[in-house]
Protein backbone atom coordinates (compact mmCIF):
# COMPACT_ATOMS: atom_id res chain seq x y z
CA UNK A 1 0.00 0.00 0.00
CA UNK A 2 1.29 3.27 -0.99
CA UNK A 3 2.12 6.21 1.85
CA UNK A 4 -0.44 9.03 1.96
CA UNK A 5 0.31 11.94 -0.37
CA UNK A 6 -1.42 15.26 -0.07
CA UNK A 7 -4.26 15.52 -2.28
CA UNK A 8 -3.06 17.80 -5.55
CA UNK A 9 -4.65 20.66 -6.23
CA UNK A 10 -5.30 22.46 -9.94
CA UNK A 11 -2.29 24.86 -9.54
CA UNK A 12 0.20 21.78 -9.14
CA UNK A 13 -0.89 20.19 -12.44
CA UNK A 14 0.70 22.85 -14.21
CA UNK A 15 3.29 22.68 -11.96
CA UNK A 16 3.70 19.05 -12.39
CA UNK A 17 4.03 19.37 -16.26
CA UNK A 18 6.85 21.92 -16.08
CA UNK A 19 8.81 19.87 -13.56
CA UNK A 20 8.58 16.49 -15.91
CA UNK A 21 6.84 14.57 -13.07
CA UNK A 22 4.47 11.69 -14.14
CA UNK A 23 0.91 11.42 -12.16
CA UNK A 24 -1.45 8.19 -12.50
CA UNK A 25 -4.93 8.66 -12.74
CA UNK A 26 -7.78 6.14 -12.95
CA UNK A 27 -11.31 6.32 -14.16
CA UNK A 28 -13.93 4.89 -11.60
CA UNK A 29 -17.29 5.41 -10.66
CA UNK A 30 -18.14 4.59 -7.06
CA UNK A 31 -16.52 4.62 -3.24
CA UNK A 32 -15.09 1.46 -3.20
CA UNK A 33 -12.50 1.55 -6.41
CA UNK A 34 -12.36 5.57 -5.05
CA UNK A 35 -11.18 3.73 -1.87
CA UNK A 36 -8.91 1.43 -3.48
CA UNK A 37 -7.24 4.13 -5.46
CA UNK A 38 -6.72 6.67 -2.75
CA UNK A 39 -5.14 4.11 -1.01
CA UNK A 40 -2.59 2.82 -3.42
CA UNK A 41 -1.67 6.16 -3.56
CA UNK A 42 -3.46 7.23 -7.29
CA UNK A 43 -3.13 10.99 -8.06
CA UNK A 44 -6.43 11.86 -9.54
CA UNK A 45 -9.50 10.25 -10.19
CA UNK A 46 -11.62 10.54 -13.19
CA UNK A 47 -15.30 10.06 -12.76
CA UNK A 48 -15.47 9.68 -16.58
CA UNK A 49 -18.96 8.72 -18.54
CA UNK A 50 -17.57 5.35 -19.45
CA UNK A 51 -18.98 4.18 -16.24
CA UNK A 52 -22.25 3.97 -18.20
CA UNK A 53 -20.53 1.35 -20.04
CA UNK A 54 -18.61 -0.36 -17.44
CA UNK A 55 -21.90 0.36 -14.44
CA UNK A 56 -24.52 0.62 -16.56
CA UNK A 57 -24.34 -2.18 -19.61
CA UNK A 58 -24.92 1.02 -21.59
CA UNK A 59 -23.07 0.38 -25.13
CA UNK A 60 -21.61 3.70 -25.32
CA UNK A 61 -21.45 6.50 -22.89
CA UNK A 62 -24.24 9.19 -24.23
CA UNK A 63 -27.16 7.79 -21.85
CA UNK A 64 -25.49 8.95 -18.98
CA UNK A 65 -26.99 12.36 -17.23
CA UNK A 66 -26.12 15.15 -15.51
CA UNK A 67 -27.70 13.69 -12.04
CA UNK A 68 -26.11 10.32 -12.70
CA UNK A 69 -22.62 11.82 -13.02
CA UNK A 70 -23.36 14.09 -10.28
CA UNK A 71 -24.42 10.93 -7.67
CA UNK A 72 -20.74 8.74 -9.17
CA UNK A 73 -19.16 11.86 -8.15
CA UNK A 74 -20.17 12.21 -5.05
CA UNK A 75 -19.59 8.37 -3.98
CA UNK A 76 -15.70 8.99 -5.24
CA UNK A 77 -15.53 11.90 -3.11
CA UNK A 78 -16.80 9.66 -0.37
CA UNK A 79 -14.59 6.41 -1.05
CA UNK A 80 -11.33 9.34 -1.83
CA UNK A 81 -11.85 12.41 -0.08
CA UNK A 82 -8.11 13.13 -0.32
CA UNK A 83 -7.50 12.77 -3.87
CA UNK A 84 -7.91 15.50 -6.72
CA UNK A 85 -11.42 14.76 -9.09
CA UNK A 86 -12.37 15.55 -12.32
CA UNK A 87 -15.91 15.00 -13.50
CA UNK A 88 -17.22 14.28 -17.25
CA UNK A 89 -20.17 16.16 -18.38
CA UNK A 90 -22.05 14.12 -19.92
CA UNK A 91 -23.18 14.05 -23.74
CA UNK A 92 -25.83 17.13 -24.40
CA UNK A 93 -24.86 19.13 -21.21
CA UNK A 94 -22.70 21.36 -22.64
CA UNK A 95 -24.44 21.98 -26.22
CA UNK A 96 -24.76 25.64 -26.18
CA UNK A 97 -22.91 27.82 -23.80
CA UNK A 98 -25.48 28.92 -21.61
CA UNK A 99 -26.12 25.34 -21.20
CA UNK A 100 -22.58 24.12 -20.42
CA UNK A 101 -22.11 26.98 -17.74
CA UNK A 102 -25.06 25.70 -15.78
CA UNK A 103 -24.67 21.63 -15.91
CA UNK A 104 -20.80 22.79 -15.32
CA UNK A 105 -21.74 24.82 -12.47
CA UNK A 106 -24.04 22.58 -11.03
CA UNK A 107 -21.63 19.82 -11.39
CA UNK A 108 -18.95 22.05 -8.96
CA UNK A 109 -21.62 23.12 -6.25
CA UNK A 110 -22.97 19.77 -6.28
CA UNK A 111 -20.46 16.67 -7.23
CA UNK A 112 -17.78 17.42 -4.55
CA UNK A 113 -15.32 17.31 -7.65
CA UNK A 114 -12.36 19.66 -8.61
CA UNK A 115 -12.81 20.14 -12.62
CA UNK A 116 -15.24 19.30 -15.20
CA UNK A 117 -14.72 17.85 -18.50
CA UNK A 118 -16.09 18.06 -22.10
CA UNK A 119 -15.41 16.71 -25.33
CA UNK A 120 -13.80 18.90 -28.49
CA UNK A 121 -11.09 21.25 -29.88
CA UNK A 122 -11.67 24.51 -31.73
CA UNK A 123 -15.52 23.41 -32.79
CA UNK A 124 -15.77 23.87 -29.06
CA UNK A 125 -13.84 27.26 -28.59
CA UNK A 126 -16.72 29.47 -27.22
CA UNK A 127 -18.17 26.48 -25.20
CA UNK A 128 -14.99 25.58 -23.19
CA UNK A 129 -14.02 29.73 -23.28
CA UNK A 130 -17.75 30.04 -21.32
CA UNK A 131 -17.27 27.73 -18.60
CA UNK A 132 -13.55 28.82 -17.93
CA UNK A 133 -14.76 32.96 -17.99
CA UNK A 134 -17.94 31.49 -15.48
CA UNK A 135 -14.96 30.82 -13.17
CA UNK A 136 -15.00 26.74 -13.10
CA UNK A 137 -11.83 24.45 -13.75
CA UNK A 138 -12.78 23.18 -17.37
CA UNK A 139 -10.05 20.96 -19.26
CA UNK A 140 -11.44 19.60 -22.38
CA UNK A 141 -10.60 16.17 -24.83
CA UNK A 142 -9.04 15.38 -28.34
CA UNK A 143 -8.46 12.40 -30.43
CA UNK A 144 -11.07 9.44 -29.75
CA UNK A 145 -14.27 11.70 -28.57
CA UNK A 146 -16.70 8.82 -27.30
CA UNK A 147 -19.35 11.10 -27.90
CA UNK A 148 -19.01 11.32 -31.49
CA UNK A 149 -18.68 7.46 -31.49
CA UNK A 150 -21.66 7.29 -33.94
CA UNK A 151 -19.63 10.33 -36.39
CA UNK A 152 -16.52 8.03 -36.47
CA UNK A 153 -18.80 4.46 -36.78
CA UNK A 154 -17.42 3.16 -33.46
CA UNK A 155 -14.37 3.78 -30.96
CA UNK A 156 -11.64 3.69 -33.42
CA UNK A 157 -8.29 4.99 -33.30
CA UNK A 158 -7.73 8.91 -34.77
CA UNK A 159 -4.72 10.86 -36.13
CA UNK A 160 -3.84 7.97 -38.57
CA UNK A 161 -2.61 10.65 -41.55
CA UNK A 162 -0.44 13.92 -41.31
CA UNK A 163 -3.86 16.03 -41.90
CA UNK A 164 -5.28 14.45 -39.21
CA UNK A 165 -2.64 14.53 -36.53
CA UNK A 166 -2.38 18.45 -37.61
CA UNK A 167 -6.39 18.65 -37.32
CA UNK A 168 -5.87 17.27 -33.34
CA UNK A 169 -2.78 19.61 -32.71
CA UNK A 170 -4.85 22.63 -33.62
CA UNK A 171 -7.75 21.64 -31.18
CA UNK A 172 -5.30 21.38 -28.50
CA UNK A 173 -4.00 24.43 -28.99
CA UNK A 174 -7.67 26.13 -29.34
CA UNK A 175 -8.66 24.31 -25.99
CA UNK A 176 -5.83 26.04 -24.47
CA UNK A 177 -6.51 29.58 -26.27
CA UNK A 178 -10.02 29.31 -24.25
CA UNK A 179 -9.15 29.15 -21.02
CA UNK A 180 -9.18 25.31 -20.12
CA UNK A 181 -6.51 23.56 -17.45
CA UNK A 182 -5.82 21.08 -19.00
CA UNK A 183 -6.93 18.02 -22.08
CA UNK A 184 -7.26 14.29 -22.58
CA UNK A 185 -5.28 12.67 -25.35
CA UNK A 186 -7.09 9.65 -26.34
CA UNK A 187 -6.53 6.46 -28.85
CA UNK A 188 -3.65 7.90 -30.93
CA UNK A 189 -0.12 7.28 -32.24
CA UNK A 190 2.25 8.27 -29.87
CA UNK A 191 4.15 10.29 -32.47
CA UNK A 192 0.95 12.38 -32.98
CA UNK A 193 -0.11 12.38 -28.87
CA UNK A 194 3.70 13.64 -28.18
CA UNK A 195 3.04 16.54 -30.11
CA UNK A 196 -0.02 17.64 -29.07
CA UNK A 197 1.55 17.84 -25.28
CA UNK A 198 4.45 20.04 -26.94
CA UNK A 199 2.20 22.03 -28.29
CA UNK A 200 0.33 23.17 -25.43
CA UNK A 201 1.68 24.58 -22.36
CA UNK A 202 -1.29 23.18 -20.04
CA UNK A 203 -1.67 19.57 -18.08
CA UNK A 204 -2.45 17.03 -20.54
CA UNK A 205 -2.86 13.34 -20.04
CA UNK A 206 -3.35 10.61 -22.18
CA UNK A 207 -4.95 6.60 -22.64
CA UNK A 208 -4.32 4.93 -25.30
CA UNK A 209 -1.80 7.81 -26.53
CA UNK A 210 2.00 5.97 -25.61
CA UNK A 211 3.88 7.58 -22.92
CA UNK A 212 2.69 11.47 -24.11
CA UNK A 213 1.35 13.73 -21.38
CA UNK A 214 2.49 14.54 -17.77
CA UNK A 215 -0.21 11.81 -16.73
CA UNK A 216 -1.21 8.24 -17.42
CA UNK A 217 -5.20 7.26 -17.34
CA UNK A 218 -6.94 4.10 -17.58
CA UNK A 219 -10.28 3.01 -16.48
CA UNK A 220 -9.82 0.82 -13.13
CA UNK A 221 -12.33 -1.38 -14.40
CA UNK A 222 -10.05 -2.47 -16.98
CA UNK A 223 -7.34 -2.38 -15.34
CA UNK A 224 -8.58 -4.63 -12.14
CA UNK A 225 -10.42 -7.02 -14.93
CA UNK A 226 -13.66 -5.89 -13.78
CA UNK A 227 -15.04 -4.94 -17.21
CA UNK A 228 -14.23 -8.25 -19.61
CA UNK A 229 -17.22 -7.74 -22.06
CA UNK A 230 -14.19 -6.28 -23.98
CA UNK A 231 -10.62 -5.32 -23.76
CA UNK A 232 -9.50 -2.43 -25.96
CA UNK A 233 -6.08 -2.16 -26.91
CA UNK A 234 -4.36 -0.17 -25.32
CA UNK A 235 -5.70 -1.34 -22.06
CA UNK A 236 -3.41 -3.56 -19.73
CA UNK A 237 -5.05 -5.86 -16.79
CA UNK A 238 -2.99 -5.84 -13.60
CA UNK A 239 -5.69 -8.16 -12.50
CA UNK A 240 -8.69 -10.49 -12.81
CA UNK A 241 -11.60 -9.66 -10.74
CA UNK A 242 -14.46 -10.61 -12.74
CA UNK A 243 -12.65 -14.11 -13.05
CA UNK A 244 -12.57 -14.10 -8.90
CA UNK A 245 -16.27 -12.75 -8.50
CA UNK A 246 -17.61 -15.26 -10.69
CA UNK A 247 -16.05 -18.09 -8.92
CA UNK A 248 -16.91 -16.82 -5.65
CA UNK A 249 -19.98 -16.31 -6.39
CA UNK A 250 -20.30 -20.17 -7.92
CA UNK A 251 -18.62 -21.36 -5.34
CA UNK A 252 -21.64 -19.96 -3.35
CA UNK A 253 -24.09 -21.01 -5.08
CA UNK A 254 -22.98 -24.55 -5.17
CA UNK A 255 -22.57 -24.32 -1.13
CA UNK A 256 -25.91 -23.50 -0.83
CA UNK A 257 -27.52 -26.36 -2.99
CA UNK A 258 -25.27 -28.62 -1.46
CA UNK A 259 -26.13 -27.39 2.55
CA UNK A 260 -23.08 -26.58 3.37
CA UNK A 261 -23.45 -22.75 3.75
CA UNK A 262 -24.58 -21.54 6.43
CA UNK A 263 -22.74 -23.56 8.69
CA UNK A 264 -22.32 -23.13 12.44
CA UNK A 265 -19.58 -20.60 11.75
CA UNK A 266 -21.48 -18.55 9.84
CA UNK A 267 -24.74 -18.72 11.61
CA UNK A 268 -25.62 -16.75 14.67
CA UNK A 269 -26.47 -18.65 17.86
CA UNK A 270 -28.09 -18.19 20.90
CA UNK A 271 -26.74 -18.85 24.87
CA UNK A 272 -27.81 -21.97 25.35
CA UNK A 273 -29.76 -21.68 28.73
CA UNK A 274 -31.85 -19.29 26.32
CA UNK A 275 -32.14 -21.97 23.76
CA UNK A 276 -33.22 -24.46 26.06
CA UNK A 277 -36.45 -22.29 27.68
CA UNK A 278 -37.56 -21.14 23.82
CA UNK A 279 -37.65 -25.10 23.12
CA UNK A 280 -39.27 -25.26 26.46
CA UNK A 281 -42.07 -22.35 25.47
CA UNK A 282 -42.61 -23.24 21.76
CA UNK A 283 -43.60 -26.85 23.43
CA UNK A 284 -45.87 -25.46 25.46
CA UNK A 285 -47.64 -23.74 22.67
CA UNK A 286 -47.37 -26.16 20.20
CA UNK A 287 -49.39 -28.56 22.46
CA UNK A 288 -52.02 -26.26 23.30
CA UNK A 289 -52.67 -25.73 19.26
CA UNK A 290 -55.76 -27.22 18.17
Amino acid sequence: MAAATKKLTIPDLATKKTEGEKLVMVAVGEAMSAAWAERAGVDIIGVGDSLGMTLYGHENTLPMTVDQMIEHSRAVRRGAPNTLTLVSMPYGSYATPDMAVTNAVRLMKESGSDAVKLQGGREMFHIIKAVADAGVPVMSHVGLLPHYVHRYGGFKMQGKTVEDALHIIDNAKAIEEAGAIGLEIEAMPHEVAKAVDEAVSIFTFSIGAGSAGTCQLLNGYDLIGAFDTFKPKFAKRYGNIAEVATKAFADYAADVRAGTFPDADHSYKMKPAEAEKLATVLSKRNNHDP
